[in-house]
């Protein structure tokens, strides 16, 4: 499967397994609330492109769930939806769509990575990989939203166990994941007409900042993952995720482009010079993580880069880099902004 955290959960655990180390992935278990640092922007970026919004925008209209519905999960299994009062989505990318739908006062606790204003209060039952059953069963929900990539396995069977139906989503892989998972989600709430109506705000945004994009000679773009504190230092490849935001933004997916086959590969010298990035691009908190922009271009191999000698570094929020749902179109002028300045200039 194709799909990033699953990739970069494999990726980590190659990694980790000779560092014997452990560490969050995706922006998942050391995503924290409240997004960017103040030393991730770029030399010459404003600070507006730096930042997506920290709320999420809620349909003019709320929708009104007409259920029971019966509906196709992601593990092959068929889910029937009774009730929607009290929903556990079990990563911030789906807490993000039910708030979007206009349905946020159903959601009763969320994943780290919900880093949202509407959600910020709720309580935390999952970390990415690390779904507590105990936690999620003891706020008495009637639906759990679940990724692909949820886990640990015997947590989701312990939910389903116990009666409660969990509906799993495919794990975003890219731009062409948007509509598909909104409409998965609204599905699934009984607000099918509400989520083709997302489906068609968020691409046409999408397709506004895409228009945008300056023309002429594209750059060569690097995504790199950091988590200094586990030492884990990876540079993105063929399937990485990053692929489609990087080409939306008129660049070249450096990594992909330098003959990275696997998804994620521990970053070298030798790794990087031949990517030979224009810019970098980063998750913040993983930004942070290295010591901002001066310890990064201290890791071996990135000042030599035309990006390092620049000092040219994208960052964007963990909690939405790579979860291509209702915000992405903040996502791509954010990094459209970083990477050209506001006036579109290289």
């Amino acid at each position: 499967m194709r799909r990033l955290r699953n990739r970069l959960a494999g990726a980590l655990l190659s990694v980790l397994a000779l560092s014997l180390t452990a560490t969050g992935c995706g922006g998942s278990s050391e995503a924290a609330p409240g997004g960017g640092d103040s030393t991730s922007s770029p030399a010459g970026a404003s600070p507006a492109g730096a930042s997506v919004a920290d709320r999420v925008e809620p349909l003019a209209r709320r929708p009104e769930p007409r259920l029971p519905v019966t509906v196709p999960s992601a593990d092959g299994e068929r889910v029937t939806v009774r009730a929607a009062e009290r929903i556990v989505p079990l990563s911030g990318s789906l807490s993000e769509i039910v708030f979007t739908l206009g349905l946020g006062d159903r959601v009763v606790a969320r994943d780290v990575t919900a880093t949202f204003e509407q959600a910020a209060k709720l309580p935390v039952v999952t970390r990415g990989h690390d779904v507590s059953a105990e936690s999620v069963l003891s706020l008495k929900p009637d639906l759990v939203l679940a990724e692909t990539t949820s886990g640990p396995e015997e947590a989701v069977d312990q939910i389903r166990a116990a009666g409660v139906p969990v509906l799993f989503v495919e794990a975003a892989g890219g731009l062409d994941d948007v509509g598909p998972r909104i409409g998965a989600v609204a599905d699934a709430l009984g607000v099918p007409a509400a989520g083709k109506e997302l489906t068609r705000r968020s691409e046409q945004r999408i397709e506004a900042v895409r228009g945008d994009v300056p023309h002429g000679e594209e750059p060569r773009v690097a995504f790199l993952y950091l988590r200094g504190s586990a030492s884990v230092y990876l540079i993105g490849g063929k399937d990485s995720g990053a692929g489609s935001l990087i080409e939306a933004a008129g660049a070249v997916d450096a990594g992909a482009a330098s003959g990275l086959d696997k998804d994620f590969t521990a970053i070298t010298s030798e790794a990087l010079v031949k990517a030979a990035p224009d810019a970098i691009l980063v998750m913040s908190k993983g930004l942070e993580s290295v010591g901002g922009i001066d310890g990064l271009v201290k890791i071996p191999g990135v000042a030599q880069t035309p990006a390092g000698m620049d000092r040219r570094i994208v960052s964007v929020e963990d909690g939405v880099l790579l979860n291509y749902g209702p915000r992405t179109d903040q996502v791509l002028k954010s990094v459209v902004a970083q990477l050209y300045g506001e006036d579109g200039a290289k």
